[in-house]
């Protein structure tokens, strides 16, 4: 079992930390601070000498309701995630920042990410966050192909699943932000799921054909000829999922985009 240290980690050992002082003091130096000065704690005289409560165990006592507070709705319930590319345009732009809910896949142990009982398994057509395979440390999302046990192909820029061609309906040429190159805007349906990619006809595509193994999943960017995704390293494991992205509650690039702010994930 590895542990990367990052923000989970320090946030568990900074709570943990807090909670021990707080502890720690509760239950061995207030009552020798009693025992010093025990007309203090019966009201009968105040004192500022040595039974006075120390400033690290006032910090703990401070800190350690907000830190428990914020580690279990992160590592259990909502994390929030901001969008630092443009592999996934038109759904999500760069500067959006997301919820993820942790638990539609499962609820894991934070920082040891070892699952504690499953809840639902990734459909195709999820946007879901996940351990980059090549380099746990960073989160990737990406848009959810391909399910254990699935033959995906990938032949002249059109997707296949199992046999059958992906339906796609041209919109027109994208003028929305993020992408400079020429790209024609469509909306597949992804077994029954609609959602908009890209297509730049200048670009090579990457023709190839895989079988999803059990425990694994097929990744792939909306901005389909802009996307580091399972075609290029191949399928995620289970274990690196991180949830699944649900709605945009802020956008900032070079201000403020209300009009992303609330919008579902689709």
């Amino acid at each position: 079992m590895s542990i990367n240290y990052d923000f989970p980690f320090f946030l568990l050992l900074g709570t943990v930390l807090t909670g021990l002082i707080w502890l720690f003091d509760s239950l061995v130096l207030a009552p020798r601070r009693k025992n010093t000065n025990p007309h203090e704690y019966s009201g009968e005289s105040i004192n500022t000498g040595s039974s006075k409560e120390p400033v690290i165990t006032e910090y703990a006592k401070s800190f350690f309701p907000v830190l428990l507070i914020v580690f279990l709705l992160r590592g259990f319930v909502v994390e929030p995630f901001r969008i630092p590319s443009g592999s996934m345009i038109p759904s999500l732009f760069i500067g959006d920042f997301i919820l993820v809910n942790k638990f539609s896949y499962g609820v894991k142990m934070p920082v040891f990410n070892h699952v504690l009982f499953d809840v639902d398994k990734p459909e195709r057509g999820d946007v879901a966050v996940f351990k980059y395979p090549r380099d746990p440390s960073i989160d990737y999302i990406k848009r959810v192909v391909g399910v254990p046990g699935d033959h995906i192909a990938y032949y002249n820029k059109a997707l296949y699943v199992n046999g059958k061609q992906i339906e796609r309906k041209r919109i027109g040429e994208y003028s929305g932000p993020g992408e400079n190159n020429l790209a024609h805007e469509y909306v597949e349906n992804l077994v029954g799921l609609e959602h908009n990619i890209l297509i730049i006809p200048s670009r090579p595509g990457l023709d190839a054909e895989y079988i999803v193994p059990e425990g694994h999943y097929f990744m792939m960017g909306d901005n389909r000829d802009n996307s580091n995704d399972s075609r290029y390293w191949g399928v995620v494991p289970e274990k690196y999922l991180v949830g699944k992205a649900f709605m945009i509650w802020m956008h900032w690039d070079s201000g403020i985009g209300f009009e992303r702010i609330g919008q579902i994930i689709k």
